[in-house]
């Protein structure tokens, strides 16, 4: 007869069962190969639960599914079954904020994907977005797992359907913290952001020895698809660091500054920066002359509170800054012009850059601030051929699409196109400002006075003195500082010490901002 409810339980036969279990959750924490943990550690890289835990608030990490095993035949897989599958999932807390993570555990099968390591993974991104909580990925594997075939590839293919599902939903972040090779680097690519740690993350579609093979060329894997190839060449990363540790905790601090889902607006946190701090040093960071250079960091420093920001993607298209930061204990987006690299011109890479930095605060309800200071788009034959005008059109679309709050401010140059582009009045910026310093026209003085008088110079009796007079009486026709503000096209002209107060009158201002889009299935912004 069975035991029916209520009865004693055989308390030796109940504790051998908890026993079982105890060892096995034992063995889960200390890893099922020693020499797989040697080997991790002697490349220099944390455990998978090292890695957790240095991530997670202490003592928050709930293990979902750690029990999991496959259940595939041939190749010796059968005799092959550790639990987890070579993915640990689970959530806990960051900063007190619930946060889901996935992890890949290269002692386990090369972290490489099967069947029932995908599943695990598809339903913690679906828990992710049913809750409503931002999904972190440490990546650490060799890609599909070649004994399963298919499955392992359709296990992928899940991955992708759901990170495109959740992509303006919850925040995306991966963390690639070893080889990402093949299809699986598409994951990443589809995520908000991209943390790599030199040395030991490599990225790419096919490895070293096939490109040899195919293409003659003999290249490392750190050179193919290393941490800083793809922060300062591709793009594909956002950051790139020197070890694990630091990379982790800067994924922290990221998480701070995003809402934890769209529904949610941006953390606030109190801030013991004034809100009405003058901002008296900026007079002395930025040249009067339009031609000199400066460095459009520390004009973001000077006006954020504590002067402190998370700068997006620093070591590619520097020619543009995008940033996130606190006004007023308040989340923004900030775009720049950098002065100091290119004049700030904008060209291919710097559109691409900025386009998608706005697309992700607009997709997460966090207002923007354009800082202008460009000279135009960049000309060249290179430029043109290789699509400016779709890529610098992808800025203008993301600009136009946002529905967030959008502050405009000219500190001095704002030429042409580029005028346009960088958030002005006339493509939906709902505040725009300007410096006394500003210069907004179709392109700068000399060029229009060439243009305009070519003639007319050509034939004069001292063409450099004609030249220096239409160029004053250009600058002071079209080009002085109040000419946008008496059309309408520039809101005020403020005092740079004055700066930080009225943004963030501005943004308080637009906080109840409601601006729906027309009712449409998606757009087709260029590609």
């Amino acid at each position: 007869m069975g035991t029916s409810i209520g009865e004693a339980v055989d308390d030796n036969d109940f504790s051998g069962k908890v026993s079982e279990l105890r060892e096995i959750r034992e063995q889960l924490e200390l890893g099922f190969d020693e020499r797989a943990t040697r080997a991790q550690r002697a490349k220099g890289k944390l455990t998978v639960r090292e890695r957790i835990d240095a991530f997670l608030d202490p003592g928050t990490f709930t293990e979902i599914e750690a029990l999991r095993r496959h259940r595939v035949t041939g190749f010796g897989m059968e005799e092959k079954r550790p639990h987890t599958d070579g993915v640990i999932t689970g959530w806990g807390k960051v900063h007190g904020r619930k946060v889901f993570v996935y992890a890949h555990d290269f002692r386990i099968f090369g972290g490489a994907l099967g069947e029932a390591n995908a599943e695990k993974i598809h339903k913690l991104m679906d828990l992710a977005v049913a809750t409503g909580a931002p999904l972190v990925s440490l990546n650490d594997g060799a890609g599909a797992r070649i004994q399963e075939g298919v499955s392992a590839l359709a296990g992928y293919g899940g991955i992708f359907r759901r990170n495109t599902r959740n992509s303006g939903v919850i925040p995306q972040i991966s963390v690639m913290l070893g080889p990402c090779a093949g299809g699986a680097a598409y994951s990443p690519a589809l995520t908000d952001f991209v943390f790599m740690v030199r040395g030991t993350s490599q990225m790419f579609i096919t490895g070293p020895d096939v490109v040899q093979a195919v293409t003659g060329a003999t290249v490392t894997h750190n050179e193919l698809g290393g941490a800083d190839v793809h922060a300062a060449t591709s793009g594909v990363a956002t950051l790139s660091y020197d070890d694990e540790e630091t990379c982790l905790e800067d994924v922290r601090f990221l998480l701070t500054l995003l809402p934890s889902n769209n529904h949610e607006p941006p953390p606030w946190e109190p801030t013991a920066d004034p809100s009405d701090r003058g901002t008296d040093r900026l007079q002395e960071l930025v040249p009067t002359d339009p031609s000199r250079s400066y460095d459009m960091r520390a004009v973001i420093g000077e006006i954020v509170d504590d002067g402190e920001y998370f700068e997006v993607q620093p070591a590619w298209a520097t020619n543009v800054i995008c940033a996130l930061a606190r006004l007023d204990g308040h989340v923004v987006g900030v775009v720049g012009n950098q002065p100091a690299v290119m004049a700030g011109v904008l060209d291919i890479h710097a559109s691409e850059k900025a386009a998608r930095f706005v697309q992700f605060c607009d997709a997460f309800s966090i207002p923007l601030v354009t800082l202008v200071d460009v000279p135009g788009f960049l000309p060249g034959v290179d430029q043109e051929h290789q699509g400016i005008i779709r890529h610098g059109a992808k800025l203008l679309y993301a600009y136009c699409n946002a529905t967030v709050p959008r502050v405009q401010l000219i500190l001095r140059k704002a030429y042409g196109g580029a005028y346009i582009v960088m958030d002005s009045r006339s493509i939906g910026a709902d505040v725009s400002l300007a410096w006394p310093t500003n210069e907004i026209a179709v392109m700068g003085a000399e060029g229009a006075t060439n243009v305009i008088y070519r003639r007319e110079i050509a034939a004069a009796a001292d063409p450099g003195a004609l030249r220096t007079q239409k160029i004053k009486e250009y600058q002071g026709e079209l080009m002085h500082p109040y000419y946008a503000a008496e059309r309408g096209l520039v809101d005020d002209v403020i005092d740079p010490a004055e700066t930080r107060s009225v943004l963030i009158r501005s943004l308080e201002m637009l906080r109840t901002k409601h601006a729906p889009l027309p009712s449409r299935k998606h757009g087709n912004p260029p590609a």
